[in-house]
């Protein structure tokens, strides 16, 4: 991996219910943040390239990263480079964000995957520091995961989906048929801020911690999350979103896990320390909208 300079960038972390613009050179040096929701593509875009236009007057960004949600073309040689391609996101599948950034600033423009850009900026200022083997998850509207391994961010045939494994669903414990419109009942569309809302009728943040709706959300999580460990080996996972807020989430999770993984994976990380192997992102709800810049700087 290149190193990264600690050049002035622009950052977007583009969610599928808001977006965040910043620029900076790192958490200690934000010079400006504007933070919208997701509307129409067109909307979204002209918006974002207002707030860089505005900041390039004060002075000039040597490039902008961009984090978005996907799933996207991340082939430089395709024709598509850059697009959002079949997201449930209404009227966004098929959007080139990279180039409708691109056309409203004249500056270098480089894209990644939400996750892959968090996991770059916990690896630079967070949680992953030292690390070169690790996955980020996030769990909120939807769920994303992506990560490092061998020093590079992770990509393959496109990028990695890991909300959208399949895992065991019990029809009699949860009758819920799951709320993604590919899979039904994926972990995206099982335990997601989406799912909850469907299945519960009331949006997560009102659901009241010692409803079973917690134990059910954490049974899916730590069953997805073994199976990481058991495909993945990573040194360490950070788990991060608006969902993992809820008091007591992340400690269920981390029980869940070890009971499932059952001593098999025999290493100290997670039999004896796994409060600090499933950890919380060290930079916060800022991990995204960083890994931007990072990514920025990295390519330039």
């Amino acid at each position: 991996m290149k190193s990264i300079s600690a050049q002035l960038c622009g950052g977007i972390e583009a969610g599928g219910t808001k977006i965040v613009c910043v620029t900076g050179t790192g958490p200690d040096d934000i010079r400006a943040k504007t933070q919208f929701t997701t509307a129409t593509p067109e909307e979204t875009i002209g918006k974002a390239i207002s707030f860089f236009r505005e900041e390039i007057r004060k002075g000039p960004l040597a490039a902008i990263g961009i984090a978005s949600f996907g799933p996207l073309d991340l082939n430089e040689k395709s024709p598509t480079y850059g697009c959002i391609t079949a997201t449930p996101k209404p009227g966004w599948a098929n959007t080139n964000l990279l180039k409708g950034i691109q056309k409203g600033l004249d500056i270098p423009v480089f894209i990644d995957t939400d996750v892959n850009g968090a996991s770059l900026g916990e690896q630079k200022w967070g949680a992953a520091r030292g690390l070169d083997a690790f996955i980020y998850l996030t769990v909120g509207t939807g769920i994303g995961g992506g990560g490092i391994i061998n020093g590079r961010m992770m990509h393959g045939l496109i990028h990695p989906e890991m909300g959208h494994i399949r895992i065991p669903h019990d029809y009699k414990i949860d009758p819920f048929p799951g709320s993604c419109p590919f899979h039904g009942d994926c972990l995206e569309g099982l335990a997601s801020g989406t799912a909850m809302i469907k299945r519960w009728g009331k949006a997560p943040e009102d659901i009241p911690p010692t409803h079973p709706a917690w134990q059910l959300e954490a049974d899916y999580l730590a069953t997805g999350i073994a199976n990481f460990i058991g495909t993945l080996s990573p040194q360490r996972i950070i788990v991060g979103g608006s969902i993992m807020k809820k008091q007591g989430l992340l400690l269920a999770v981390r029980n869940k896990v070890k009971i499932s993984l059952n001593n098999y994976v025999n290493s100290p990380e997670i039999t004896e320390n796994i409060d600090n192997y499933i950890v919380p992102p060290g930079l916060g709800d800022l991990s995204g909208v960083l890994g931007a810049i990072a990514l920025a700087q990295q390519n330039i």
